[in-house]
C-alpha cells in the first residue's frame, strides 16, 4: 500500500456507542492514503477495546491510551508528536467524515501550497427511532466556506473566522510547528483555529461538506452542557481568547464578524439559562462578557442577524 501521506488524530473517551460509525467513516474514504491515530482518553467503556480491534484489523490505524482522562486537548498534544505525514487532520470520535472528505481536502492543498484548507460540516442530529440525520449547512458556516478561496487570508475573508473547530481542517504538519491545544478546558480549539487564521500565509476554504458533527441524544457533549459554570467559562474564555488573537493581528474586521455572530447567536441562550439558573454567578459572568463586548472598538460596527439563532434548530 502507497505510504500515507495524511494521519488523522482521533480522540475519544466512553463514545462505544459512536466510535464504530467514525472509524467506518475513515474506511469508507475515497482517498486511501491516510493514517489514524485513535486516542482512547482514560475511557471506562468499551471505546478502548473497539479502538484496539480496528488496529487488529487495519494497519492504518494505531492506538494512543490513557490510563486516565487528560481531556481532548492534551489527548489530541500526545498524538500530533507523533504524526510524520505531509498533512494533519482531526476528528472526534463521536463524529464522521464524508466519504470525499479527505480526498478534496489533501487534494485542495497539494494544488495551491496553502499552509491549510477549512471545509464545511453539518450538525448530525438525533430521531426519534435512535438514528441520526445530517441537517443543513448552517449560514456562518456556509460564509465561512462557500464559494471556494483559495489561498486567501484572514484579512481578506473575515468571515472564515466564523469555522473554528478543528475537525473541519487538513493542516500541513510542518505549519503546526509547535502549537498545541489549551489543556484542561473545553471549547480548546477556537484559539487554535484563530491562531492558525492569523499565523497563515494563505490558506483555502471548499464549500464541501466534510463531517457530520454529531449531537448526541443523551446531551452529553461538551457544545450541550453550557449551563454548567464551569464550561460557562470555559467557553467565554474560549471567546475572549479568539478575539484578541484576531485584535493583535489586526484583523479587525474579522473581529465585527465574530461579534455579529456572538451576538445574534449566543448571547440570547446564555441570558435565557443566565435568567433561571440556581447560581447568580452563571448571570454575573455572562452579563460582564456582554458589557466587555460592548466596550470593544470593533462593538460599533456590528450588525448581527437576529435571524442567524433559528438556524441553530436546522
Amino acid at each position: 500500500m502507497p505510504a500515507p501521506i495524511v494521519t488523522l488524530i482521533v480522540p475519544g473517551r466512553d463514545i462505544e456507542a459512536y466510535a464504530p460509525a467514525a472509524i467506518a467513516s475513515l474506511q469508507a474514504q475515497t482517498a486511501t492514503r491516510w493514517r489514524a491515530i485513535l486516542v482512547d482518553d482514560g475511557s471506562l467503556d468499551a471505546t478502548g477495546d473497539i479502538f484496539r480491534d480496528a488496529a487488529s484489523a487495519d494497519t492504518r490505524f494505531a492506538v494512543l491510551e490513557h490510563t486516565e482522562p487528560r481531556g481532548l486537548g492534551a489527548a489530541r498534544n500526545a498524538a500530533l508528536d507523533r504524526v510524520d505525514t505531509e498533512y494533519l487532520g482531526f476528528l472526534d470520535g463521536d463524529d464522521e467524515l464524508t466519504p470525499t472528505a479527505l480526498e478534496r481536502l489533501t487534494g485542495t492543498l497539494s494544488s495551491t501550497g496553502s499552509d491549510f484548507v477549512a471545509g464545511s460540516y453539518v450538525r448530525l442530529r438525533p430521531n426519534e427511532d435512535g438514528s441520526y440525520s445530517p441537517g443543513r449547512v448552517q449560514p456562518w458556516t456556509a460564509a465561512a466556506t462557500d464559494p471556494q478561496r483559495l489561498g486567501t487570508t484572514i484579512h481578506d475573508h473575515p468571515a472564515a473566522s466564523a469555522n473554528v473547530v478543528a475537525w473541519s481542517k487538513v493542516s500541513r504538519t510542518g505549519f503546526w510547528g509547535d502549537e498545541r491545544f489549551p489543556e484542561d478546558v473545553a471549547y480548546e480549539d477556537q484559539i487554535v483555529a484563530q491562531r492558525m487564521y492569523t499565523r497563515a500565509h494563505a490558506f483555502d476554504v471548499i464549500p464541501d461538506v466534510v463531517v457530520h458533527w454529531r449531537l448526541r441524544a443523551e446531551g452529553t457533549s461538551i457544545t450541550q452542557t453550557k449551563s454548567q459554570l464551569p464550561v460557562l467559562r470555559d467557553y467565554l474564555a474560549a471567546l475572549r481568547g479568539g478575539i484578541r488573537i484576531l485584535q493583535r493581528a489586526g484583523a479587525h474586521a474579522a473581529v465585527t464578524a465574530r461579534l455579529d455572530l456572538i451576538l445574534a447567536m449566543d448571547m440570547a441562550p446564555l441570558q435565557e439559562i443566565a435568567a433561571v439558573h440556581p447560581d447568580p454567578a452563571y448571570a454575573a459572568e455572562v452579563q460582564a462578557f456582554l458589557d466587555e463586548l460592548r466596550a470593544l472598538p470593533e462593538f460599533r460596527d456590528a450588525r448581527p442577524d437576529p435571524d442567524l439563532a433559528a438556524a441553530l434548530s436546522w
